[in-house]
């Protein structure tokens, strides 16, 4: 079975005019949907790199990300934001003059899906979130850390892509809704087959994990 996502001796460098600063070193993994993973490491350490590699928002210096077996270097990777990684940030990133259902619609409109069919699964997403539906019709800031970041969540799931990426998604919140919003992801995951991968200082959720990652000094290891 083809893996969802794959890292193939992935390399990236932040050049200047006066030198090159390797922050990825030959990058060998890959991501299935039905696991949940974790990618752990010290601030500095890469983790954001990679996940905008992952996240379509750079390619590597060398090396290939594949979504599908498809090299993201030969893909439009505005498309492939828009239709196959849902991203999911430790701000949440709502749209703050926006309804909580006009977020979850937003990725749908781009693809063309609106109206009512939209509305009405937006409410089927904040339902899947554990959110009841009257929170559609306020704004993110009447809401609380924990509930913004469930909305941010469903609109993950409004881009029908079986891959989340989540950026530090707990990094906000307290331990509560910390455990709630992993409780989500894991979920996603095991019962409904996402890919859902996690990238994260928070050693404490490593035990719950299908599979840990370690990145260090630009090398990834498995925990």
């Amino acid at each position: 079975m083809m893996s969802i996502l794959e890292l193939k001796n992935v390399r990236y460098c932040y050049r200047n005019k006066n030198q090159e600063h390797e922050v990825l070193k030959n990058i060998c993994c890959s991501f299935d949907t039905g696991k949940v993973y974790a990618i752990v490491g010290k601030s500095g350490s890469g983790k954001s790199t990679m996940l905008s590699l992952m996240a379509g928002l750079d390619i590597p210096t060398s090396g290939q990300v594949i979504y599908e077996g498809v090299s993201t270097s030969q893909m439009d990777l505005d498309r492939y934001r828009r239709e196959c990684a849902a991203v999911i940030y430790q701000n949440f990133k709502l749209f703050p003059l926006l309804t909580i259902s006009e977020n979850i619609t937003y990725p749908m409109e781009l693809r063309g899906f609106k109206g009512e069919p939209a509305r009405a699964k937006a409410k089927e997403l904040v339902r899947k979130v554990a959110l009841p539906e009257t929170v559609l019709d306020r704004f993110p800031n009447m809401l609380s850390g924990g509930e913004q970041q469930r909305v941010a969540i469903a609109r993950a799931l409004s881009m029908d892509s079986k891959l989340i990426l989540a950026d530090e998604p707990t990094g906000n919140l307290d331990e509560e809704n910390s455990k709630n919003i992993i409780d989500i992801l894991i979920n996603l995951a095991r019962k409904d087959n996402y890919c859902v991968i996690i990238v994260t200082h928070d050693l404490s959720i490593i035990p719950r994990m299908d599979v840990v990652y370690r990145l260090s000094g630009g090398e990834l290891k498995p925990v």
